[in-house]
């Protein structure tokens, strides 16, 4: 009886759903057999290729490598091991990155996407125009220096404007400016934090106690004068200051 009622159920959940129109997915691959069709798939393709490379350009064409290392050479400087987290730190690095670049992705979309996505322009000067505010950004913070080298190492003729210089020289000229400055700003942390180890060592040879790590008796007093004087606004603010 129980089998009987068992196939029943089944055949009347099966009429009842054979009755109802369920929409079916279509997965294929055809040439577009129009212009727009091909357009259209050209513009899946750029969206998925730019979600691909977003987390890359975030880290070279944005101040994000500046503040990640300076965050871990003050880290090193107090001595304080994992504390803060990697995580936090990485996460504050983040949120001042979109701080600091919020003026240039806006003018870059109002620029640059937004006519695009009007159709009020076309690829190429949606991809000048996008890129231009970032350019100008990184130009700026990047030294002349580091951008001769590259356009050296390019042959390139000196350039008269900056549309004239080519995304390829700017990005690794200006991720190699923004080293040399986080490891500037790196060795001023860690001159005051090494003065107190200093003195701290000296105190405790002179009173006999070598058996005992300084790095136990500085670490309370380092971050004791980083907390008086404020340390995190005094940094981010400079950090946030510095960026041209």
């Amino acid at each position: 009886m129980k089998k009987l009622l068992f196939l029943f159920a089944l055949f009347a959940a099966v009429s009842t759903w054979a009755a109802v129109d369920v929409p079916t997915v279509n997965l294929s691959l055809s040439s577009p057999d129009t212009p727009k069709q091909l357009v259209t798939s050209l513009n899946v393709l750029i969206v998925l290729t730019l979600l691909f490379l977003a987390p890359s350009l975030v880290m070279v064409m944005t101040t994000f490598t500046r503040f990640v290392i300076v965050f871990g050479f003050l880290r090193q400087a107090l001595g304080t091991q994992q504390v803060p987290p990697t995580q936090i730190l990485v996460m504050l690095a983040m949120i001042l990155t979109f701080f600091v670049m919020e003026p240039v992705g806006t003018k870059a979309y109002n620029d640059g996407i937004k006519p695009y996505i009007n159709e009020k322009i076309g690829y190429e000067e949606a991809y000048e125009r996008t890129t231009l505010p970032f350019k100008n950004f990184m130009i700026r913070n990047t030294r002349e220096k580091d951008l001769a080298l590259f356009i050296r190492i390019r042959h390139l003729p000196n350039p008269k404007s900056v549309k004239e210089v080519p995304l390829s020289v700017v990005i690794p000229a200006f991720l190699i400016s923004e080293l040399k400055t986080a490891f500037e700003i790196g060795f001023l942390l860690f001159l005051p934090f090494l003065i107190i180890d200093m003195v701290v060592a000296s105190i405790l040879m002179s009173m006999g106690m070598m058996m005992l790590p300084p790095v136990m008796i500085s670490l309370p007093f380092k971050i004791l004068v980083f907390v008086l004087i404020d340390g995190w606004n005094l940094l981010i603010g400079n950090l946030i200051t510095a960026v041209k």
